[in-house]
């Protein structure tokens, strides 16, 4: 399997993230702004249950928070739609002859136009709190980059699984709550207590997490040491999935 794909049916992709963004807001009252708002209201309960409940101390805590949500909720949701678009396209993958991975690619693709709206209360919380706007902020597409190509890899690997066993999907989506748990996205490293530091130190998603919050909330670019591992984090976890999404491809048009 190759990139190439990518640019063959560019056109196609197009129209598939078109309708992955359709059939999300299908029947959505607010729609995009929903995008929007979501962040903002999970910020509200974890600024309650966080900063005044457990009381720790992080300055300027809505932008911390905000910024590991939008590139969790862009993860998790991405992750999600991608085990879900290859029996939601049955009738396309059955009829023609079609790269099967570009239907986990179009999904990724959409969470990531969910992404760019988002930022707007991202940038609303910013101004609002007095938050510098650095010109770090510039390396915020390049982070993206990383974490779709890792979120990408991972999908090529759960997607075809969620084809062959039809509870894989929940089975996820409870594994992503634990994973939330143990990735410091609304909580500082501070608070874990050390014989628990070796979960969040060999999570790989705290290492895309942290690439993607430092130029947003600590206004610099991340050290190149945690730059490198974060790429080599989600280049292994593309080659991972297409080599698992080959192997099981020729399979899958049996079982959607």
């Amino acid at each position: 399997m190759r990139l190439g794909f990518i640019y063959q049916y560019r056109e196609l992709i197009g129209t598939l993230v078109v309708r992955d963004l359709r059939v999300r807001y299908r029947r959505s009252i607010l729609g995009f702004v929903w995008t929007m708002l979501q962040p903002l209201m999970t910020l509200v309960v974890l600024t309650v249950v966080f900063s005044a409940l457990f009381r720790f101390d992080i300055l300027n805590y809505p932008v911390y928070a905000v910024a590991g949500i939008l590139f969790w909720n862009f993860f998790s949701q991405s992750i999600i739609a991608s085990m879900n678009s290859l029996k939601s396209s049955a009738p396309l993958l059955q009829k023609l002859p079609l790269p099967m991975e570009l239907f986990p690619l179009a999904t990724v693709l959409s969470g990531i136009v969910n992404f760019v709206f988002a930022w707007i209360p991202m940038l609303i919380i910013m101004l609002a709190t007095g938050h510098p706007i650095r010109p770090a902020l510039l390396f915020v597409p390049v982070a993206t980059l990383i974490a779709a190509v890792f979120t990408y890899g991972i999908g090529l690997i759960l997607s075809p699984l969620a084809v062959f066993f039809t509870d894989v999907v929940e089975l996820v989506g409870v594994i992503l709550t634990m994973l939330m748990y143990m990735t410091p996205i609304f909580y500082p490293l501070s608070i874990v207590p050390a014989r628990f530091m070796w979960v969040i130190r060999y999570n790989p998603v705290r290492s895309v997490l942290e690439v993607f919050r430092d130029p947003i909330y600590y206004g610099k670019l991340p050290p190149l040491s945690h730059l490198s591992l974060s790429v080599v984090i989600a280049i292994a976890a593309l080659a991972l999935g297409m080599l698992v999404f080959r192997k099981t491809s020729s399979q899958i048009p049996f079982y959607v």
